[in-house]
């Protein structure tokens, strides 16, 4: 285990704090606040916030201008992961192609891709592509994102490219459980709600980011412990966590086929608030606050707000509204002895696993957010998205007196 110097050095935090147990060991644990933890601002080997100072004054004296988040490189970045969307849509592989040739022959980068990638583009034909197929490594990530190290993948990439839509984001933002290197995502799918940039204009754009030019938004995400039940009177303290998923959009607990109600209880703090009786309950970030939680009734939040939303799924009761809860308490949520069906939990939309009755989740705010670059700012980008992606308050005017 890592000393307390390590600790310090890698977490970077004042709302953590060491205790010691029975065995002398220490750990770490995090106080309880409603503000959340701060964020790590180094990401990846190279990238980091202009102003970290910016950040590290932020209490609640204080107020950060999101706006003011700028990019910055402790060294020029040369090592680049360019994530596409699976499949072989003709203009997304052109795309690829097109910004493959352009990193390495006009910019000398060094590019990572998937094994899928380099064959629906056509790069394992290394005659065809000799001139960069040396500029071209080749990963492969394990199957299970928990037991995934990616230390070394960490230590390597200085900034993602995604091409495809906001699926495409969301995994590659998966295959970084820790720090995140910077993502610039461009808009060649479906949807494209967090993907704001197009890519015809990508050498500007590219260009502009090395640079040190690029603004960001800090997409928080939720840490999620799986919590197993260790005997038959299990108290919620004495649960065995076994994994640990860090989530960008939702963690959606549901009763799966079951043709009977869901009993969940919800701990604040280790103090139960309520419980549902639905179909579900989705624990969502903002940046998911425009996903599945808003098609189930929740409000829509901007993603530098601070906060947790906790909204029902289809809920047996009228009163059972949507909330938001600061983002440095910490969630357990339980599937209750007295549910007449089990549940199932998926983080993410991946890694779907099965509750038993006296099994659950811990949720709390991580200290790695995914560093996100934004094409104009933060505000514009957002309701720009709104207004294109889900026609926000898109009506006919009304005609004056």
């Amino acid at each position: 285990m890592a000393s307390i110097d390590q600790c310090d050095m890698v977490n970077g935090l004042s709302n953590e704090r060491k205790k010691k147990t029975t065995q002398g060991k220490w750990v770490i644990s995090r106080r309880r606040s409603c503000h959340g933890p701060k964020p790590v601002t180094k990401f990846g080997p190279k990238a980091k916030l202009v102003d970290d100072q910016s950040v590290e004054d932020c209490s609640i004296f204080s107020t950060c201008d999101p706006s003011s988040m700028m990019l910055g490189w402790k060294s020029e970045p040369r090592q680049v992961l360019i994530i596409k969307k699976p499949g072989d849509d003709d203009y997304l592989n052109r795309s690829f192609t097109q910004l493959a040739y352009w990193l390495v022959q006009e910019m000398n980068f060094l590019l990572y891709i998937e094994p899928a990638t380099l064959s629906e583009s056509g790069f394992d034909n290394e005659e065809e592509h000799e001139n960069i197929r040396s500029k071209i490594n080749i990963w492969e990530q394990e199957a299970d994102v928990s037991s995934f190290s990616d230390r070394g993948l960490e230590a390597s990439i200085d900034f993602i490219i995604t091409l495809g839509g906001d699926g495409t984001l969301l995994y590659a933002a998966s295959l970084f459980q820790h720090s995140c290197p910077p993502v610039i995502a461009y808009h060649i799918g479906s949807l494209g709600f967090l993907t704001c940039f197009k890519f015809p204009n990508y050498k500007q754009d590219l260009k502009s980011v090395v640079n040190g030019n690029g603004k960001l938004i800090l997409r928080k995400r939720l840490e999620c412990t799986l919590m197993l039940k260790t005997d038959n009177d299990c108290k919620l303290d004495d649960n065995k966590m076994i994994k640990s998923y860090t989530v960008l959009n939702e963690l959606l607990i549901d009763r799966g086929s079951a043709q009977t109600l869901s009993n969940l209880d919800v701990y604040l703090n280790d103090r139960l608030i309520t419980t549902v009786q639905g179909d579900g309950l989705i624990v969502s970030t903002p940046t998911g606050s425009t996903a599945y939680a808003a098609a189930a009734g929740g409000s829509m939040v901007h993603p530098s707000v601070p906060g947790i939303l906790l909204t029902p799924v289809c809920p047996h009761s009228l009163s059972s509204r949507p909330v938001i809860v600061p983002s440095g308490v910490e969630l357990k949520i339980i599937l209750s002895q007295e549910s007449r069906c089990g549940a199932f939990a998926s983080f993410d939309g991946r890694n779907r696993y099965e509750l038993r009755r006296g099994d659950g989740i811990r949720v709390m705010t991580s200290v790695y957010p995914v560093p996100c670059l934004t094409q104009d700012d933060q505000i514009t980008d957002w309701f720009t998205s709104l207004g294109e992606c889900l026609h926000w308050n898109v009506r006919q005017k009304q005609k004056p007196l």
